[in-house]
């Protein structure tokens, strides 16, 4: 792989599958190996993690859209984002894309334009994918998503419905609602009309989603479901073939998805809050009673790395660090990376005691590398 590195580092802890050991970790061509290498990088004192598998966020937005009309080329938006996700110990990381009636940023003609945006780049190494967030209701544009799914190779694809069906079965003006319109270059009436004739629509949208995500499924497609609340509703996902469940608002819902053999994915800005900013279930609560297998950064990069090192006081840090690493990796799919074990993707952290970052590589790959771990790295090689 070019520019990958090859070398040996020494004397830090290494997180391995069984716990923390001071051993030897050594990379040649984007892998972990088990041979020493002829460059060899002192880092006493350091811990060396798996890199950081972030399931779901949508932090990338703020760098391609930071002002109207000022992101043309959203090349430019992914590099930022990349060196963001680089800055957090990120080496994997989900897109979280919509493809809504919202409009705007979460409209079909913008998720179109990111994702080929996002099939030519070429960055430092980062391995950033597309999560396609799906409408419910945009069942009259499954064909077009399908298709986009196939056409772009996407591998998981999470159902949402954003529609304020409460408001709307009541005859009243869903909150925010002329705020939300102009956003998507909507007339404020003409934004209500079309949640009104969705909202009408109900009543197809669970055969839809039934012959969706069987298609889906046909062509290999991880499928999740978004802000489960009843245990009955993650059953109803679960018999489609919906198997991940992707912020759960209640405890009875990650219970039913552990019961089902389901995943579920927290976000770990909730952990570092202490709960939901919503009111919704602790993402603490459910990792201590077993109910979580992923934390994601949601819109908050720092955050798996940060809520990790806050659970690690909790349950131990390989428990706590599976959360952001060999857990998400697990439900993705992905058997190449998420461990320090030979012949795995070269995809790790190092971090000083504090659980600050000194660097990250991906794929073998400097991504990010800052302090005493540059100088050490600079010194050696």
């Amino acid at each position: 792989m070019t520019g990958s590195l090859s070398l040996t580092m020494t004397g830090a802890e290494v997180l391995r599958p069984d716990g923390l050991e001071i051993a030897p970790l050594s990379l040649t061509g984007g892998r972990i190996v088990v041979a020493d290498q002829p460059n060899r990088v002192d880092l006493t004192g350091f811990r060396i993690l798996p890199g950081i598998v972030d399931m779901h966020g949508d932090g990338f937005e703020r760098h391609l859209a930071p002002r109207r009309g000022a992101m043309r080329d959203l090349g430019h938006g992914l590099a930022s984002t990349e060196a963001e996700l680089a800055a957090n110990g990120i080496t994997t990381a989900m897109l979280a894309q919509f493809w809504s009636w919202e409009g705007g940023m979460r409209g079909a003609d913008f998720a179109l334009r990111f994702l080929e945006a996002l099939d030519g780049y070429r960055g430092l190494g980062t391995d950033m994918r597309a999560q396609l967030r799906v409408e419910t209701h945009c069942f009259e544009e499954f064909d077009a998503i399908a298709a986009t799914v196939q056409r772009y190779g996407l591998g998981h694809v999470v159902f949402n419905d954003h529609l304020p069906h409460a408001a709307l079965a009541a005859g009243k003006r869903p909150p925010r609602l002329t705020g939300q319109a102009l956003k998507s270059g909507r007339n404020p009436e003409v934004y209500l009309a079309l949640m009104q004739r969705l909202h009408a629509l109900a009543d197809r949208v669970p055969l839809e989603l039934d012959l969706m995500a069987a298609r889906l499924a046909a062509q290999g497609v991880i499928l999740g479901s978004h802000d489960d609340t009843t245990a009955e509703g993650r059953a109803v996902w679960r018999a489609r073939g919906v198997h991940l469940s992707e912020f759960p608002e209640t405890r009875v819902a990650a219970a039913e998805a552990r019961a089902g053999g389901d995943g579920v994915i927290m976000g770990a800005p909730n952990v570092m809050r202490g709960g939901s900013h919503s009111g919704n279930v602790s993402a603490q609560e459910l990792v201590e009673a077993g109910l979580c297998d992923a934390l994601a950064s949601d819109y908050y990069y720092p955050a798996p790395r940060l809520a990790a090192m806050m659970m690690a006081d909790r349950i131990g840090l390989p428990s706590a660090w599976n959360l952001v690493s060999s857990g998400p990796a697990r439900l993705l799919g992905l058997a190449d990376r998420g461990r320090l074990v030979p012949d795995l993707r070269a995809d790790l952290v190092v971090l000083d005691q504090s659980g600050a970052l000194g660097a990250t590589i991906a794929g073998g790959r400097i991504t990010y590398m800052a302090g005493a771990v540059a100088a050490r790295f600079v010194a050696a090689i």
